[in-house]
């Protein structure tokens, strides 16, 4: 099986090889030509050096195309031991390659460095800074959401809500877990907000109904009372029912605002100490979660969640592009110029990379020599040796330099010594 996908830039790769190749050979040839034309001439001159400078050359030469060529092949195709190592010692390269990977790079230390020194969350924050980049962010949001949404089906959230998550609370005690998140919203204050909402619905509905509040207390007045005397009542109520509201709404601590936060704490105790409170707690859940209808209504509830999340996503106009736009613009300057952001992502980054790092890093490395070794040993070889076999030629071409460099230093001794 091939392994090996060709590339453009192969045919680059192949003929610089060619190229080298031709000038390291060009080399030899020119040094046996320079021997043999002044193997016959005096050698006690100028022509000694040059035939001895020529005689080391090819020496050197020879040497170095040996070991070039002895990695990806038998030279001559004389199977010399200890030649064509690439293709003989394979799988052996590729365990140490996972082996080197592994304890020089795949390490939490190195991670951590080389994470921190890539300043990601100031150059995230920078990125995020480009309109075309957030909107980028968005439309990848917009369409991974769409594409989730739309294959999530009806009949696939009526079987979770009926087979899975309602017969799970069913089983699980609910009444002090809601006692314990309502006197945490108690403790807190964050019930005020809802509290002045009813309060300020209820007084707005009164305030422009006064005539349907008139007919609603007037069917319970007596029917011996004179009208007159009913009027005045209803009047008198409404007047003290529209400043009672107006009062709650502008002083926090109200009495009526006291008592209902007594009486909600007095509640978010009994959901999680009183026997009785509890357990009408959770025949009040049975019931509801048993009645056929709640996951038929779930279903209706997901649909027109699902089709606003649609509409909102398809239109750019939306409060999903408009609010989305401007969170990541808010993201994107605490990024840039918040130290205590950067420090907060940076750190979350670290401690994920390190994890996996840690964990997977051994089985990582162990793709390198998986993949060496269902690589085919000749395909494998050609490949190595056409990304390195450029730069090896520069190997033949320094030995032929060196050598013929070495022989005119060894004449020269040897002039010198007679």
């Amino acid at each position: 099986m091939n392994f090996f996908q060709e590339t453009p830039a192969d045919a680059q790769r192949r003929a610089g090889l060619r190229r080298m190749r031709f000038v390291a050979t060009g080399l030899l040839v020119l040094a046996a030509i320079v021997y043999v034309l002044t193997l016959r001439l005096d050698h006690d001159g100028v022509w000694g050096f040059v035939n001895t400078a020529a005689e080391a050359g090819m020496v050197g030469a020879l040497a170095d195309w040996f070991a070039v060529t002895a990695l990806f092949r038998h030279p001559l195709g004389i199977p010399v031991p200890h030649t064509a190592l690439v293709k003989k010692r394979k799988d052996e390269l590729g365990r140490s390659l996972q082996e080197f990977v592994s304890e020089n790079f795949l390490t939490e230390e190195i991670a951590r460095e080389r994470l921190a020194a890539a300043r990601v969350a100031e150059r995230l924050g920078r990125w995020l800074g480009e309109p075309a980049n957030r909107q980028r962010v968005l439309g990848e949001v917009a369409v991974g959401g769409t594409r989730g949404l739309e294959r999530i089906s009806d009949e696939d959230v009526h079987d979770f809500l009926a087979q899975l998550l309602l017969p799970r609370l069913s089983r699980e005690p609910v009444s002090p877990i809601l006692g314990a998140l309502l006197e945490g919203v108690v403790a807190d204050g964050n019930h005020r907000g809802l509290v002045d909402l009813g309060i300020d619905e209820v007084h707005r509905w009164l305030r422009d109904n006064p005539d349907l509040f008139a007919a609603v207390v007037g069917e319970k007045a007596p029917w011996w009372s004179p009208e007159w005397l009913d009027d005045r009542v209803i009047a008198w109520t409404y007047e003290q029912a529209l400043s009672w509201l107006a009062e709650m709404r502008a002083d926090n601590a109200h009495p009526a605002r006291v008592a209902l936060d007594d009486l909600l704490r007095r509640l978010a105790d009994d959901l999680q100490h009183d026997p009785d409170v509890m357990a009408s707690a959770e025949s009040l859940k049975e019931r509801l979660l048993a009645h056929p209808q709640v996951p038929t209504s779930a279903v209706a509830v997901w649909q027109s969640l699902r089709s606003s999340l649609l509409g909102a996503m398809a239109d750019r106009d939306s409060y999903f592009w408009t609010r989305g736009d401007q969170l990541l613009v808010d993201l994107g300057g605490h990024l840039t110029s918040d130290r205590g952001w950067q420090e907060r992502l940076e750190t979350h980054l670290s401690e994920v990379v390190a994890f996996f790092v840690n964990t997977y890093g051994d089985e990582l490395a162990g793709v390198i020599s998986v993949t060496v070794a269902r690589w085919d040993a000749d395909e494998a070889s050609e490949r190595i040796e056409l990304f390195v076999g450029r730069d090896l030629q520069f190997i033949r071409i320094n030995g032929t330099v060196v050598g013929a460099l070495a022989g005119v230093v060894i004449h020269s001794v040897s002039v010198l010594i007679s």
